[in-house]
Formats: structure tokens, C-alpha cells, sequence
């Protein structure tokens, strides 16, 4: 039977759930035991796919095509498991399944009322996970689901999830436990640090008829054992169960700090499993060894128009990764494309023109693709960052002044990036976009197969337009080859142009698979070729 350990948040938003959340996950692994996380959001959107950037990060993509919190891209590199739509949950959906329940008849006679309609919708998602399909073998099934409670407490749209959460905890006793996460703030003027906030946010949990078994206080100084005492009394929890989460340099390190405290031994105590050895996470710490010991340094610039760290997160995540494998530091600089200031541009080891939607930044985009063709400047495009190399190199080597996306200007006669024929009558723009993983067959011989080393890859998406194979042979006559192409539908997934250091595109967005334990190959080589530049 799974087991459940719940977490939620308090005082303020931000504090790092995701993060905490990834890591009992990691350490739990390392136990032996199989887990997944999974992430309630109370927006009622279906999912962030039509949420701004600027509000809400990037938006991450899962093998089976869901648009999901950028949160899932923290379970996925921390623990290298593959999320599913099953990991992702809005109010949104849980709503949107009550009603169109109803509209069918099924609670036909009922009043249909947050309690229990709703609430028992949120713990059919909450359990879900722990159903093994069917085929499978019975020890497949995941020993622990975490289950991430976006929000804070206090917040109106949390409220349907605490109940369930309540409720659940009751039903399944020891096998349940509730991680909650809260800020100790420090008063510079006074000196002090200020315990009030978390006791309120404990009480306002308690009042929902949940008390929390292990209490994480996010600070940005150091917790003494008094302050830890003091929370422990005042909210009824055991003083090993009271865990501090200090400002970190590195995010990586919040496992090793969490086991060091003894966090995943208390959530096995609390649950009545005997605790073990402690696990010695040796690729793990291989990995800090690695980032702690990397003195020299390699730049990469993000070409893009968000202007927000957590708008091209596992792009970010992904070229620190590959660069912590090469023994260097990546220093990114993010350029925007809207404004392109070339003095940036050109003090680059690197470029990555990153993906996006709609006109704004595009030109920017292009000229900084041009400055790296002409100057053999690694290059890497992702998703609209390889259609802007594609347009850019159609503008000015094949000789098409007006070559364009349809995207951006409908009635180009030069339309080398189309609009997918399959989304040619897609009126609904929320998850309609060609989504999730799909394969790739490389070309033998080209920079890409030699990449990967094998021919047929599997990549995950998130476009509507795709490049006009119209104009294929007239880009390979000139020097950009299409390396690698969807064998169902012809789509071209990869250009490349051999003859430079490193100038390749992918429509697919490689940064969803990499992880910290396994880095991806196209970062890894795109950070090679920028460092020996």
C-alpha cells in the first residue's frame, strides 16, 4: 500500500515546496524506495499553458503531454522519475471533471457541493498515482507519493485541498504525514528572529483540522536549538521533527542539508518504518564535488524576451548541469531580444536563442542567430529559437528578404515556417498544441547522431508551426541539413549547419530531460564546443 506525505506551505509563497518537495523524494530513493510527486495547484485554470511567464515561470512539458507547473521539472531532475498528466492537478480540472460528472448524470439527485463532490474528486487524483495499471507487476506500485500543495495556507482556494488532505490523513492513519513549510523572518533593526509567523501559520492549519508531523522553517539565518524548541512547544511537534531549511548557495545541496537534519528518518518514524542505515548519495555528492571544485568559467547568453529567471528555468538548470560535468561554472546573461544590445552578444562563449510565442523579441532573435552563423559562435535553438535560425538563414543565404513564420506575418509569400497542418482548424488555444514526446530519426553521420550516438531518439514538444519542408532541398543545397525528422510525419525536428563549430535547432525542447544525474547530450556537447571556443 502507498504511503502519503503531504506538503503545504505557509506565511508567504515561494518558500521553496518544489524544492523541499524534490528532495524528500531524492532521499527517500536513495533508501531504496519508489516514489513519484505530484503537484496541486488552486488556480482554476486547467493548466498554465495560457498563463504568462511573467506570472507563473516557465511552463514544463511531461513525456505524455501535459502542460504542467515548472515545479515538475524540479521533481524530474532532482529524481530523474517521468511525470505523467497524473502529476499535474488544477482546480481547474478538478471542477471541470465534477461538472462535466454531473452534466452526465452521475450524481443524478444530488446537490453537487464542494463537500464532498470536489473533495472527493481531489483524493480520487491523490490516490490515483497509487493504482497500478493493469499489466503490470504488483511490486510496481510507488511506495510513497508526495504530494505538493501549491499556494498558502490561509489562501480561499486552498481550502477544498486542506479537506482532503484532512480527511485523507484520518483514513490512512500512520501512513500518512503532512510536511509543512513556513519562513522565520529575521528583523534586522531588532536583531532578532520572529517565531510569530510560523505559529500562526501552524494554527491556521490546525484550524483546518490538520496537524502538521514535521514542521521545515525556511530562514535565512541560523536556527538555534532554542528557536527550535520554542516552535516545537508552541505547535505540538517533536523537536527532531522541527527542520531548518537555511539560504543555500546552490539548490542541489537542500537534499544533503534536509538528510543531515535527519528529515527523511523522522518521516519513516513517523510512519513506523524502521529507519536503516543512512545512505551515502555518492553520485549526488560526486555532483556538489564537482560545482564546488569548478574554478574557470564559460558564458552563455539566453536570447529571449522574458525577462524573469524562471521563464527559461530548464534551459538554466540543464546548461549548469552539462557545465558542472565539464568541471566549469556557467555564467548565464540573459539578453533580450526585444532590445538585442550586441556588446552582450559578442562577449558570449555561447548562444542559445530560446523558445517562446509571438512577434515580439523575434528580430532580435534572428540577428543575434546571424552574429553567431557569421562568426562560428556555438549556437543552439530551441523550439522558436531554431525556426528564427531557420528564417534568419533563409533571409540572408538563401536570398528570401521576406522569408517569415506565418506566426508573425500571415502573408509572407516565403512562408519557410508554416502552421502545422493538423492545427489548421484548431479553434480552442488552452493544451491543443502538438504536446509531449514524440520520436526523431537522425540522419547517419551528422553532428546530431553523433550526439546522441544512436539513430532513432524520443523528444518532448510544445509548438503549433513547424518548418515548410517546401523549402528543404534549397536549405541542404546551401549548407543548413536537416539531421533529424519525425518518421511518422516528415516533420523536421533538427537543422544543422556541419560546417561550423556548433550551429544546431531542434523544434523539441531537450532542456525538459535533462537531469542533475544524467545531464543532457545536447547541452553537454553545446557547453564543449563553447568552452574550446
Amino acid at each position: 500500500m502507498s504511503k502519503y506525505i503531504f506538503v503545504t506551505g505557509g506565511v508567504v509563497s515561494s518558500l521553496g515546496k518544489g524544492i523541499i518537495s524534490a528532495s524528500i523524494g531524492k532521499l527517500l530513493q536513495a533508501r531504496g524506495y519508489r516514489i513519484t510527486i505530484q503537484k496541486f495547484d488552486p488556480y482554476i485554470n486547467i493548466d498554465p499553458g495560457t498563463l504568462n511567464p511573467y506570472e507563473h515561470g516557465e511552463c514544463y512539458v511531461t513525456a505524455d503531454g501535459m502542460e504542467t507547473d515548472l515545479d515538475l521539472g524540479h521533481y524530474e531532475r532532482f529524481t530523474g522519475i517521468q511525470s505523467t498528466r497524473h502529476n499535474s492537478q488544477t482546480t481547474g480540472r478538478i471542477y471541470q471533471a465534477v461538472i462535466e460528472n454531473e452534466r452526465r448524470g452521475d450524481y443524478l439527485g444530488h446537490t453537487i457541493q464542494v463537500v464532498p463532490h470536489i473533495t472527493d474528486e481531489i483524493k480520487r487524483r491523490i490516490q490515483q498515482l497509487s493504482i497500478v495499471p493493469e499489466g503490470e507487476p504488483a511490486n510496481s506500485a510507488y511506495d510513497f507519493i508526495i504530494t505538493e500543495i501549491g499556494g498558502t495556507i490561509g489562501d480561499i482556494e486552498s481550502a477544498p485541498f486542506l479537506e482532503a488532505i484532512r480527511q485523507l490523513k484520518w483514513e490512512l492513519g500512520k501512513d500518512a504525514v503532512c510536511v509543512h513549510l513556513t519562513y522565520v523572518p529575521y528583523l534586522k533593526a531588532a536583531g532578532e528572529l520572529k517565531t510569530k509567523p510560523t505559529q500562526h501559520s501552524v494554527k491556521d492549519l490546525q484550524s483546518a483540522g490538520i496537524q502538521p508531523d514535521i514542521l521545515i522553517l525556511r530562514t535565512e539565518q541560523h536556527l538555534d536549538d532554542h528557536i527550535r524548541r520554542k516552535v516545537a512547544g508552541f505547535c505540538n511537534v517533536d523537536l527532531e521533527c522541527v527542520i531548518q531549511s537555511e539560504d543555500l548557495p546552490d539548490i542541489y545541496e537542500v537534499p544533503v542539508n534536509m538528510q543531515k537534519q535527519g528529515l527523511d528518518a523522522a518521516i519513516l518514524r513517523k510512519m513506523e518504518i524502521p529507519v536503516g542505515e543512512t545512505p551515502k548519495l555518492g553520485p549526488w555528492n560526486h555532483f556538489l564535488e564537482l560545482r564546488r571544485t569548478a574554478s574557470e568559467v564559460v558564458r552563455i547568453g539566453l536570447v529571449g524576451k522574458y525577462d524573469l529567471q524562471d521563464a527559461y528555468k530548464s534551459i538554466s538548470e540543464s546548461l549548469s548541469h552539462a557545465a558542472t560535468y565539464h568541471h566549469r561554472k556557467v555564467v548565464i546573461t540573459f539578453i533580450n531580444s526585444e532590445h538585442l544590445d550586441m556588446k552582450l552578444v559578442e562577449k558570449q562563449d555561447g548562444l542559445v536563442i530560446c523558445p517562446g510565442f509571438g512577434k515580439r523579441g523575434t528580430e532580435g532573435k534572428i540577428q543575434a542567430a546571424q552574429y553567431a552563423r557569421e562568426h562560428d559562435i556555438p549556437c543552439f535553438g530551441i523550439c522558436l529559437g531554431m525556426q528564427m535560425m531557420v528564417i534568419e538563414f533563409a533571409r540572408n543565404v538563401l536570398g528570401l528578404k521576406d522569408a517569415d513564420s506565418t506566426e508573425m506575418n500571415e502573408n509572407t509569400k516565403n512562408n519557410v515556417i508554416d502552421l502545422m497542418e493538423d492545427q489548421k482548424n484548431v479553434s480552442q488555444i488552452g493544451g491543443t498544441m502538438r504536446l509531449g514526446a514524440y520520436n526523431c530519426e537522425l540522419m547517419e553521420g551528422s553532428r546530431a547522431a553523433v550526439i546522441y550516438d544512436e539513430q532513432l531518439i524520443r523528444e518532448r514538444h510544445r509548438h503549433r508551426y513547424e518548418f515548410n519542408n517546401a523549402y528543404l532541398d534549397q536549405f541542404e543545397s546551401k549548407g543548413m541539413k536537416a539531421s533529424g525528422k519525425n518518421p511518422d510525419a516528415d516533420l523536421v525536428e533538427i537543422v544543422e549547419i556541419p560546417t561550423l563549430r556548433w550551429y544546431i535547432g531542434t523544434q523539441f525542447h531537450p532542456e525538459y530531460q535533462s537531469t542533475v544525474l544524467q545531464p543532457h547530450p545536447l547541452f553537454m556537447d553545446f557547453i564543449k564546443a563553447a568552452i574550446k571556443k
